[in-house]
């Protein structure tokens, strides 16, 4: 297939040395209020992007494993060097380890699966994405994180992908940042346009929905995508924008959803279960369904309904 998918536009707004522990985007979607039922072990997340920096000190102990499906490195399926910095950021913000220096990811006892799909152009043939989502799914890994998209619609692309749901598995895409910020056009990407997949749109730290975002009927919610801290080339840490910064955030969340959800309710979710309750844990911004989704990735969102309802039925007897 000549066509290719790509990372899209991002920027890289500062890489720094010394950083916070807790970035604030995975603050933002209140992740480190439910580290006590979770951290996300035993789930395994697959990343289909540009490799990863596996001697990163909050990487290495995370990575169980990989697969190299570009032409970089003369094709050697063992090698998946991230030239980029772009899949080694994604990583750190899905499962960086929480070891008290450098940042902590949203699930940081979660497994990450690397799959470079894409080169060190930032490039990808169709055909690799493809081959990464069925190796995914042969892997038998829990979730699906893609920070990357194309404009061509290819049926063995939606086919895979449909397998990989078929399998149960999680696929959360980034929905792209050729968007005006405004909600009032049509931007599609994919694999993100797909219906069976989790569409991830972005917001700035201070919850305003961010100018480059895809505006589309088909984005299921937003994460934080601007200034995101996060591990980056030798060791080092940046701060990126762009929604593929988003995405990881909701497939870090959906690891420690899938943990507390089987958990409570003694057995494997479906796909579609699992889906319900991500929804059920986000909160409107009151922007256009198009620019937001469902709104909000929160991961306490339950909680405090439950809080509010308990203290209006407290209230409620009181009077009576």
């Amino acid at each position: 297939m000549e066509q290719k998918l790509h990372l899209f536009p991002y920027q890289v707004d500062e890489v720094v040395e010394m950083v916070e522990v807790v970035p604030k985007g995975i603050e933002l979607i209140a992740a480190p209020e439910i580290w006590g039922n979770s951290k996300g072990k035993g789930i395994t997340v697959a990343i289909l992007d540009t490799g990863c920096d596996v001697t990163h000190p909050d990487l290495s102990e995370r990575i169980i494993g990989g697969r190299n499906f570009t032409l970089d490195d003369d094709g050697q399926p063992d090698v998946y060097i991230d030239y980029s910095g772009h899949g080694t950021h994604v990583a750190g913000t899905i499962a960086a380890i929480h070891n008290g220096t450098g940042v902590v990811g949203v699930a940081p006892e979660a497994s990450l699966l690397i799959l470079k799909v894409l080169d060190k152009s930032g490039s990808g043939q169709y055909d690799w994405i493809i081959n990464g989502i069925n190796y995914a799914v042969e892997q038998k890994v829990d979730i699906i994180s893609m920070s990357l998209g194309g404009s061509v619609d290819v049926p063995e692309l939606h086919q895979a992908i449909q397998n990989a749901i078929t399998n149960q598995i999680l696929v959360v895409c980034a929905a792209g940042n050729e968007g005006d910020g405004q909600g009032s056009s049509n931007e599609f990407a994919f694999p993100a346009c797909y219906n069976e997949v989790i569409s991830v749109g972005s917001i700035n730290l201070q919850r305003s929905s961010s100018e480059f975002s895809n505006s589309n009927n088909e984005v299921d919610l937003v994460a934080p995508g601007e200034g995101i801290l996060s591990t980056y080339l030798n060791g080092t840490y940046a701060k990126l924008s762009g929604t593929s910064m988003a995405t990881p955030h909701v497939s870090g969340a959906l690891a420690l959803i899938k943990v507390n959800a089987n958990r409570n309710f003694e057995r494997n979710l479906t796909e579609t279960e699992l889906y319900a309750q991500l929804i059920k844990r986000t909160i409107p911004l009151g922007n256009s369904p198009k620019l937001e989704g469902n709104g909000l990735l929160y991961l306490t969102t339950e909680k405090y309904l439950s809080e509010v309802f308990n203290h209006e039925l407290s209230a409620k007897a009181l009077k009576i």
